[in-house]
C-alpha cells in the first residue's frame, strides 16, 4: 500500500468564474485582479508537494485537466496538509512575483527567463 502524492512544478488554479458559479472556493481560483507582491491564499485537494525555493508558474486549469500557459510567476510561501471529511487537502499562501500579459515564454522548466 502506498501514499498517493503529487509533485507539482506549478500552481494550477481555476478561473474565478468557478467561484462566482458556486462551484469552487475563492482560494481554489486565480484572483480576478492579480497584483505584484500581494500575498494570496490557495486551496487544493489531495496531498501535493510544491517547490518552495524559487518562483513557479501560476497556471489556469479546468475539470478536464486542460492547462493554460503561465499567467504569472509566484513564490509559494507556506503549505499545510490537513484532512476534511476524510479527504486530504493542502492550503497555503503564495506571493505574486510577476503577471504575464503577453506571449513571451516566461519559464524554462522552473527557471524564470524574464528577469
Amino acid at each position: 500500500m502506498g501514499i498517493p502524492v503529487e509533485f507539482n512544478p506549478e500552481l494550477a488554479l481555476y478561473n474565478i468564474s468557478e467561484y462566482r458559479k458556486g462551484k469552487r472556493k475563492v482560494e481554489e481560483c486565480i484572483p480576478e485582479k492579480m497584483e505584484k507582491v500581494k500575498v494570496y491564499d490557495f486551496l487544493k485537494d489531495g496531498q501535493r508537494n510544491y517547490w518552495l525555493f524559487g518562483e513557479v508558474p501560476l497556471i489556469q486549469t479546468n475539470n478536464n485537466h486542460v492547462h493554460s500557459p503561465p499567467k504569472a510567476s509566484v513564490m509559494i510561501l507556506s503549505v499545510t496538509h490537513f484532512v476534511r471529511n476524510g479527504k486530504p487537502f493542502i492550503k497555503g499562501q503564495y506571493k505574486m512575483v510577476d503577471v504575464f500579459n503577453d506571449d513571451k515564454i516566461p519559464f524554462n522548466g522552473l527557471e524564470g527567463v524574464r528577469k
